[in-house]
């Protein structure tokens, strides 16, 4: 399965896709990116003159790639309706910035019975860990 197909299956548009490349895939884990452009929406408030992208987006970044991508390579019979994300733990180490561009590596813990449970860690350009954490999703 080639990373452009993964990408295609995403259920997700933009504003709200935040994955820009796979960069690479395998039965044990995945790596991707993605930029956070200063024109989008959430820099406009989160916080008056000094943005910073908001911790719930960065959660939603390592489920994008780690979880949905991953899911979508692992999943045999390519019937994925939708990965309901399900649980989170994560630790915030370091802010990030409007235009940051950010990798995600994700390594599986397990996938039985439509559930995927992965340990994810996102690093800034400096390939500093911004955050981490334990993250699980369900095929539905």
């Amino acid at each position: 399965m080639n990373k452009q197909y993964i990408l295609s299956k995403l259920p997700y548009n933009k504003p709200f896709l935040f994955v820009d490349t796979i960069i690479s895939v395998n039965d044990s884990g995945i790596e991707g990116s993605f930029t956070f452009d200063e024109n989008l929406d959430f820099y406009k408030g989160h916080f008056k003159d000094n943005p910073v992208t908001p911790g719930v987006i960065l959660i939603e970044t390592m489920a994008q790639i780690g979880l949905v991508c991953l899911g979508i390579y692992l999943n045999e019979e390519n019937t994925i309706t939708n990965i309901a994300f399900t649980s989170s733990e994560v630790e915030f180490l370091k802010p990030v910035y409007p235009n940051e561009k950010v990798t995600v590596i994700s390594e599986k813990i397990y996938f039985r019975f439509g559930k995927l449970k992965c340990k994810v860690k996102m690093f800034n350009e400096a390939k500093e860990v911004v955050c981490m954490g334990t993250l699980s999703g369900i095929i539905v």
